[in-house]
């Protein structure tokens, strides 16, 4: 099978796919997610230990991490993070750091996006679903 480029998930994407609910996915997000790089910010991996230290998950970030590796050979993406940070003081749509993080990691890299987040997918219109 021919990968397409990187994709990057969202951390809701993330605990679905962790969780055993990827049917919460929509058709185009599934098509993407077999056929893609599958990659996540580093601000995925923070946001999932913050979720978990605040009981909104049950697995710590490492070891959802671990579990995507396995499930989906998602993997952390390594771009500078110098640039992800300055790209995102452009993201001023949101008070949110942890959107800011990951939409401006998927634009510096022209990235499609998995995302729900209708808030998201109006300012970054790769967003897919």
């Amino acid at each position: 099978m021919v990968r397409t480029p990187r994709v990057f998930l969202d951390t809701h994407v993330v605990v679905w796919l962790v969780g055993g609910q990827a049917e919460k996915l929509g058709d185009e997000a599934r098509a993407l997610i077999d056929g893609a790089d599958l990659v996540i910010s580093p601000a995925v991996v923070l946001e999932l230990q913050y979720l978990y230290e605040i009981g909104r998950v049950s697995a710590p970030a490492l070891t959802a991490l671990s579990i995507l590796q396995q499930a989906l050979d998602v993997r952390v993406a390594q771009d500078s993070f110098e640039h992800v940070v300055i790209a995102a003081l452009g993201e001023d749509w949101t008070r949110d750091p942890f959107d800011r993080l990951i939409v401006a990691h998927a634009r510096v890299l022209g990235a499609p996006l998995i995302s729900r987040d209708r808030r998201l997918a109006e300012r970054y219109p790769d967003t897919r679903w």
